[in-house]
């Protein structure tokens, strides 16, 4: 049985988050560290970006009036707005078998612990057969509207959003369980034509989102869900894993990655259309 690594991360900003996950993808392309599973949180509430997706999507105006942090993702997707969640990553090195082959491969497999993870907290979760497409023709900037092929859904809504970028050091994962809290928030993020279209977004996305509080009509607090994830990919993957923090390398690292990439606007404010690199692989 193999053996990943396991990190629980206390609660922490937008831009370190996304730092961190970036210093152990380096960390294990070098062969530093072994596969690892990280569980973690958000504080403040951040609002974070795909990788491509323009800053234009954002309503700072009204991010900011609310204390909200906004970040740009290693990943693609849309936007989503973190809190009241559990973030997950899985971050492997070049060769790890249960990341092999192709995005989509790698999204199944993957996706069977994350299935049992939830179906040990007695949700009917199952994993959508194809992707699913927007009323409005893809315009909206927000992730949960339309569950891609192998995420997790339940009762037809989707329920973790989840994207994946492939380099050469190896797989970056991650992905967010909403535990409870309004889903609708996000609308007040980022900006729509007029308050018609806000409101339309709004219910678009209660249709076709749901959270954990939602389907089991009661609380599950973040410790009871990181440990449900630990059992469902221990199981489900047949992995042990091996808690320990992050290595003084990848705090330094990470700290260098939020003042030179993630809380710097060059990276946060950067439009599709001034990128000069192409887009990072990223989930279907």
């Amino acid at each position: 049985m193999d053996t990943w690594r396991l990190l629980l991360t206390p609660p922490a900003r937008g831009a370190w988050n996304m730092a961190v996950d970036e210093a152990i993808l380096e960390a294990a392309g070098r062969g530093d560290v072994p596969t690892t599973l990280r569980l973690y949180a958000w504080q403040p509430p951040c609002l974070s970006l795909g990788q491509s997706q323009p800053f234009t999507d954002v309503d700072v105006p009204r991010l900011r009036q609310r204390g909200w942090e906004v970040v740009r993702r290693p990943t693609g997707g849309r936007a989503i707005l973190h809190t009241d969640e559990l973030t997950y990553s899985v971050i492997a090195p070049v060769g790890e078998p249960r990341l092999a082959g192709g995005v989509l491969e790698s999204y199944h497999r993957l996706a069977q612990g994350l299935l049992a993870a939830l179906r040990s907290l007695g949700l009917p979760v199952g994993m959508q057969a194809q992707a699913g497409a927007a009323e409005n023709g893809g315009a909206n900037p927000v992730c949960f509207e339309v569950p891609s092929i192998y995420e997790i859904t339940v009762q037809g809504k989707k329920l973790i959003g989840s994207a994946q970028a492939r380099r050469k050091q190896g797989v970056l994962q991650h992905g967010s369980l909403p535990l409870g809290g309004d889903l609708t928030r996000i609308t007040h993020a980022l900006a729509f034509p007029d308050e018609a279209a806000r409101a339309e977004a709004a219910r678009r996305l209660l249709v076709r989102a749901t959270t954990v509080e939602s389907v089991l009509r009661r609380v599950v607090d973040w410790e009871t869900a990181a440990q449900a994830f630990i059992q469902g990919f221990t199981s489900a993957l047949e992995l042990t894993l091996k808690r320990e923090e992050l290595s003084p390398l990848e705090t330094a690292r990470a700290g260098e990655l939020v003042s030179r990439k993630y809380a710097h606007p060059s990276w946060t404010k950067k439009s599709a259309a001034t990128r000069k690199k192409p887009p990072l692989q990223t989930g279907p």
